[in-house]
Order: C-alpha cells, then structure tokens, then sequence
C-alpha cells in the first residue's frame, strides 16, 4: 500500500510549532493549524470561486426566467390557435414556438399571416368600433375577411360583412373561398344566400347596400361583428347608424365590434373623416360622442410586402392625376375630388399650439348664425406677417348677445384684441326700431367693424386664403397656420367642395361657417403693426385697407 502524504508533512507552515521546531499537538495527537486569515493569495482564490458561483448562479437565473417567457409566450400563441383566447397569431408568435411545431403548423394550421404593422394592430384592436384606411394596396380586404373569424368556433356568433354593389361583393366571396376552408375545414358556402355555415354554427354573411333602403333587409336581425368594406363608397352615415343598431349577442363570451375599411376620396369622405379622423390622433383609442369606443388605424402600401416589393404597383399610383396619387399613394385624407383648397396640408398648415407673443397683433372674425352655427376665429400676426389661426368658436342656436359675452370670456387673458370683423349682414336694421345684432355686441364691449360683403368679395376672398396657404419665399413657412386646437376649422377646410355653378367659389350649401369667418379675416389686410405708416408694405408692396385698423 501507497503512503500518502499527511497536510502537514507537505504545508508545515501552515502548523504551530514550538521553539524546538516541533509540531505543537492538539488532544488527539494531530498537528494544531495556526490560527487567523489565511494568507493573501488564498483569500484572492476564494474569492473568484465565489464570484465564478455567483456569476454560474446569476446565468442559471436568466435562463429560468427566459424560458419562463418563451414557454408564456407559446402558450399563449396555442391558445390563439385553438380559439381559446382571442387575439392575432402573428410571424413573431409563430417564432415563438418550436421548429417542430411551427413546421407542422405552416403545414397544416396557419391559413393566414398578417402583416406586422397596421394589418396586425387592426386585426387585434379590442376597441368597439375602428376604421383600417388609407393608401390604397395596405392589405385592408384580407383583414376584413379574416376579422369576422375571431369568434367563429362559437356557435352564437354572427358576421356581416358589407359592400356597396354586388359586383364588389363577388370580390369578397372569392376572398373568404380562398381562405375559409382552410381555416375551418368543414364550413360550407351557401350561394343563394351568401352565407358560409361553420361547423360550430357560426355564420358569416355578405350583403351590399346599393342603396339607403337596403338596410331594412337586415330588420329584426342581430349580428355580433359587423364590417363595412370600403365604407367611403356609401353617401351618408344613415346605412352605417342602422346597422349599428343590429349589433348585439346572446352569448356573453363573444364581444360585438364594428370594422370598416376605406381608402379616401368616394362620395362619403367627408363623413367617415368626420367620424374617425378628424376628433383625435391616429393609432389612439377614444371615445366618440355616441359612447363607443374608436380608432383610426392608417394604411400605407408599404405596410403590404407582396404589392410594395416590386414597385410596379407604386408606379401605377403615382401615374394617377394628382389628387388621386395624394389620396390613393400617400392615404391623404385632407384632398378631395372638387376640393376649393387641395393645397391644404396638415403636416405644413397645422401646427402645435405656442404661447402668442404679447407683442403680436391679434384680431378676431365672426361668421353669426343662430339656426345653424356661429363661427369665431382669432387670428395674430408675426412679425414676417404670417397668419396664426390661435383660437375657434363654434356654437349654434346662441344669441347675438350671448356670443359677445362668450367672446370676451375666451379673451380676458389675450390682453388687447386690435379689431375685430363682423359678417356685414348683423349691421342691418331690425324690423322694430331696436339696435341691430352688431350693434347690441358692441354695446356688450365686444367691438367689431363690419366684412366686405361688396360684389366680387367672395371670390376676392378665396383667392386670398389661396395666397395664403402658399409658401412665403422669403420665410420658407405658410403664409398661415393653425393651431391644432382648432378641430373645427381644420376639418372643415379640406372638405369644402367648389361650386358646381361657380368654380371660381366655394358650395354655399356646405359646412362653410368657420370658413367665411377666416375668409372676413384674411381680407383686412392684417399687418404686424398699426405704427407702421408707410402706405404701401415695403414687402409685400400691397397698400393697406383701413389705416387706422379702427372699430
């Protein structure tokens, strides 16, 4: 047998010895090892094998909380898959899994990729209603297809999706025959009725609206999902606010929802603009003024890499007249076929609110209107003479004398207000010997002078605001602004159609109240300064109307 070494035979140093150099002993004979630290060399080696543990522990730590995610994650993704929690299976999810499995589902599963971006956000918005529209070729008709299948494993849910003409319906059908099968094996097309049947005993439906009236096939009905394709294509809101009257479910797991889809431009812009675009940002939820929740998700062609790839589609659009490429190509919701101002633009003509330097002049125009509105817009100018729309008003069914006292509320901190501009009409006389309306303002202390209402003033007017909507080559900006604030005036702009009679004017007929208050404003030919007595502007070379900028 071996001798093996004792430690103290081979680390002495590390044992107490007497002076003869004799081990000192402990009671069972061993050696005593010397007390305090051990030397420094083994409290360093000590110390890296704690902090290697530490480190070994802290990557065993990551590992468990990663896989905790991952196995989140995929569980979450099955659950979509078998239509046990409500959501969008997306590439990203399916990445998630593992390649077996994905395998297997790419196979035989997943009928439907949607592209990540706005197609996504859309098919899994949990708002009330939402409008997916813009560009044209963003993939919106897919998803309208696909939406209605969000509850389709139950046997109480009921879709309709709509088109405007059967022709464009016949587009949907070939759609959903291309897809519905292998989303569903098993579910069965019903021709006559444009009704698929799936095996749990949902429905989908099809139907068009050609025409108002057509609304009442669907009286009595109830729907849990409702879709309208291309929704700009209807000409009032009356069709949209019927239906919404058919949404609703017996069963309390399925959540009803209203989906459109629109690219801009079609007979009822201005309407879906109204309702989705213009009251809050997109991509945010909020809440309309009929209690339901809503949201405006835009479209772009790069949103679609089958049609965005090759460019050929891009080429086409941008060979389109120039409203339409802005409408179709960029999603621009602010031009119209018709438009009186298509050069308005959001991203240049409104601006973020600032504080209006007290130094600035300010001024006030008023378009009054008790059976329909009353429109009120404040206006400074800058010392490069721009026009900055800084505050609007608009009320209806409000007296003369109400609306004074409104206006002076609203311009208690503006400091000075130079002068103010009246729809000339309010200084004519009244059928009794009272006051006029203008004149029962001023007596208020809401001072005004009267608009040019002479011959050629409307005309004069719009090609003013024109004028002004262009770039100054001096400044590079507008020539007017507006703050964003002003919801009203900046919906109301865009929309405003020529008149068919006239082109040189815009429809009387239309929304036009915030307009004419702007246009009596932009032609007292605002200046930066009422000391400025030079006759004629060295700038612009323009003379001035009124020197005196009196009341």
């Amino acid at each position: 047998m071996d001798y093996e070494a004792k430690d103290w035979e081979l680390n002495p140093h590390l044992y107490l010895q007497d002076n003869e150099g004799n081990f000192v002993k402990n009671k069972d004979g061993t050696p005593r090892k010397k007390g305090g630290r051990p030397p420094k060399d083994a409290q360093d080696a000590a110390r890296r094998t704690i902090t290697r543990k530490q480190k070994n522990i802290q990557k065993l730590e990551q590992k468990l909380n990663n896989a905790k995610k991952s196995f989140k994650k995929q569980k979450t993704t099955l659950e979509k898959l078998d239509n046990t929690k409500e959501g969008v299976v997306t590439e990203s999810d399916l990445d998630t899994l593992p390649k077996a499995v994905k395998e297997v589902l790419d196979n035989h599963h997943v009928f439907f990729h949607a592209n990540e971006g706005p197609q996504t956000d859309f098919l899994a918005a949990g708002e009330k209603d939402v409008l997916y529209g813009g560009a044209a070729g963003g993939g919106k008709s897919y998803a309208m297809i696909v939406d209605p299948l969000r509850y389709a494993h139950r046997s109480a849910h009921r879709a309709l999706i709509l088109r405007r003409s059967m022709p464009e319906l016949r587009e949907m059908i070939d759609k959903s025959r291309e897809l519905y099968p292998q989303a569903f094996p098993g579910a069965k097309f019903r021709e006559v009725e444009k009704l698929w049947n799936f095996p749990s005993g949902a429905k989908v439906e099809f139907g068009f609206l050609e025409r108002d009236a057509d609304v009442y096939r669907y009286q009595g009905q109830a729907y849990s999902w409702i879709g309208f394709d291309e929704i700009t294509h209807l000409p009032t809101e009356f069709s949209w606010n019927y239906l919404a009257s058919r949404l609703r479910t017996t069963d309390p797991e399925i959540k009803t929802y209203l989906r459109c889809t629109a690219n801009p431009g079609g007979v009822g812009s201005n309407w879906v603009k109204r309702r989705y675009i213009d009251p809050y940002d997109s991509n945010k939820s909020f809440l309309g003024t009929d209690g339901l929740t809503r949201k405006f998700i835009p479209a772009k062609l790069a949103d679609n890499p089958y049609l965005a790839q090759d460019g050929i589609y891009e080429q086409m659009l941008n060979s389109l007249p120039p409203i339409q490429r802005r409408q179709l190509l960029e999603g621009n919701w602010d031009v119209a076929e018709g438009a009186a101002f298509p050069e308005f633009d959001r991203s240049k003509h409104v601006v973020d609110p600032y504080k209006i330097p007290s130094s600035w002049r300010k001024f006030r125009a008023c378009d009054y209107g008790y059976g329909s509105y009353s429109a009120v817009v404040w206006l400074a100018v800058s010392p490069a003479e721009q026009l900055v729309v800084y505050r609007e008003l608009q009320v209806s069914k409000v007296l003369a004398v109400d609306l004074a006292d409104k206006i002076l509320q609203l311009e208690a901190e503006d400091g000075t207000i130079q002068y103010g501009v009246l729809d000339s009409s309010l200084w004519h006389k009244r059928g009794d010997t009272g006051p006029s309306l203008a004149e029962q303002m001023i007596v208020r202390g809401c001072k005004w002078r009267p608009s040019d209402r002479s011959r050629g003033s409307r005309v004069a007017g719009k090609n003013e605001l024109h004028r002004r909507l262009q770039v100054d080559e001096h400044t590079d900006e507008p020539r007017l602004v507006i703050f964003n604030n002003c919801t009203n005036l900046i919906s109301q702009l865009p929309s405003l159609p020529l008149d068919k009679k006239n082109s040189e004017d815009v429809d009387t007929n239309s929304m036009d109240h915030m307009y004419d208050a702007l246009r009596y404003g932009v032609m007292t030919r605002p200046r930066s300064s009422i000391w400025d007595y030079n006759p004629v502007n060295q700038r612009t070379g323009f003379q001035i109307a009124d020197p005196n900028f009196g009341y």
